[in-house]
């Protein structure tokens, strides 16, 4: 039988888990852009609420970290994941801010890739939120990693057809620059899930 001198807090966990929850709303609050007479400035203004909240998150597992004596694991794989998941939350306000600043969803229809990438995004956080609470015991976390990364790989395919788009005269240059600084930060927080997903597995394989 195998012991363990790690303490069973359950803080950290709580705060992973909120963590994620939040990008499940981020992703949620993308995908109502899509929607005939969305209110592109209250989405954007509500993703700036959640990734503020994301932030105190972040601030209180810090806090927690350098509180507390012994951690559940090691303190730089917890250092590592927190602001993983804060780089995720950021990307996602940083795609809905940019939408509406840059006036885009005024356009007829956004490029159908850019949805595609929208809604890896959504199952790649509902997976990680669904994880979270599992890395208390460290079990059933393989299929999260492996879909987690299937679905980036998803997602760089509908980045690369989603440039190939827009780089195909269908739009004037300015529409261009803007859509492709767009596309740049979705591809970015598909890989930030991604990050997360590999550091989670690099947890569970030294706590095995």
């Amino acid at each position: 039988m195998k012991f363990s001198f790690r303490p069973t807090d359950g803080a950290f966990y709580e705060l992973f888990s909120r963590a994620a929850d939040n990008h499940v709303r981020g992703t949620e609050l993308l995908q109502e852009l899509a929607l005939p007479g969305v209110d592109v400035q209250s989405v954007s203004e509500r993703l700036t609420e959640v990734e503020h909240d994301s932030d105190q998150l972040t601030h209180e597992l810090y806090q927690k970290i350098n509180s507390t004596f012994v951690t559940p694991f090691d303190r730089e794989d917890i250092y590592r994941l927190g602001s993983l998941l804060d780089d995720v939350m950021d990307h996602l306000e940083a795609v809905g801010n940019l939408l509406y600043l840059y006036g885009l969803t005024k356009l007829p229809a956004l490029p159908r890739e850019m949805h595609e990438l929208v809604n890896v995004l959504d199952q790649q956080a509902k997976l990680t939120a669904d994880a979270m609470p599992r890395l208390k015991s460290m079990k059933d976390l393989e299929d999260y990693w492996i879909e987690c990364n299937r679905l980036e790989n998803e997602g760089d395919r509908s980045y690369r057809m989603l440039l190939v788009r827009l780089f195909s005269g269908e739009y004037d240059a300015l529409t261009v620059l803007k859509m492709k600084e767009v596309a740049d930060e979705l591809e970015a927080a598909c890989d930030a899930f991604e990050h997360v997903a590999n550091t989670v597995q690099t947890i569970a394989v030294k706590e095995s």
